[in-house]
């Protein structure tokens, strides 16, 4: 029980941070930092690309370090680059800095497969996967956006993104929670 729950504050994090950066990107990069509608596309895709980097990136480090400290990294990448990037006012630097936000704040979806795996028998592993990873999905995915709205109603869109910043140190701290098994599938 306490590996499931720890598992669905995990993707909760994951799925409230993408759709949350995700939903918003555009209307920000218009609304505050006057690029045109069409322009922001090429931000978002830039985000997009170190989005995927970030998953080949993180699988490596997961390989080679193991689970924990790949999750780690990432969550504290994900917590700076979110702050450094509501920052930022300069297009060329939204270019460089969301290309890192995307890579370090959906990397790790690249390690759920493998971390779930690890930590439920096999009977059970399928069930997991899906039943704990979608439930964190449902919470963050409906959630990320909205919270981000309404703090941006009050605050603006660059103080919203930052604080997504917050739920990365909570998954930070769940992952002390989870033990590293990094190959240990059980049977």
């Amino acid at each position: 029980m306490r590996f499931s729950i720890a598992i669905i504050i995990l993707c909760t994090v994951q799925n409230c941070g993408y759709f949350g950066i995700m939903t918003w990107l555009p209307s920000y990069l218009n609304t505050e930092l006057n690029l045109s509608l069409t322009s922001t596309g090429i931000w978002t895709a830039v985000t997009v690309l170190g989005m995927m980097l970030g998953i080949s990136v993180f699988g490596f480090l997961a390989d080679h370090l193991g689970r924990r400290p790949a999750f780690w990294i990432f969550q504290i990448g994900a917590a700076i680059m979110v702050v450094v990037y509501s920052q930022l006012k300069d297009p060329n630097a939204l270019l460089i800095g969301g290309f890192f936000m995307g890579m370090f704040a959906n990397g790790m979806i690249g390690g759920y497969g493998a971390l779930i795996s690890e930590l439920f028998p096999t009977e059970l592993r399928a069930t997991a996967q899906t039943a704990l990873y979608n439930t964190g999905r449902f919470i963050g995915g409906g959630l990320g956006p909205v919270v981000i709205a309404a703090i941006a109603t009050g605050h603006g869109f660059g103080f919203a993104l930052a604080t997504i910043a917050s739920i990365y140190i909570i998954a930070f701290i769940t992952m002390f929670f989870i033990p590293e098994r990094k190959g240990a599938a059980l049977e």
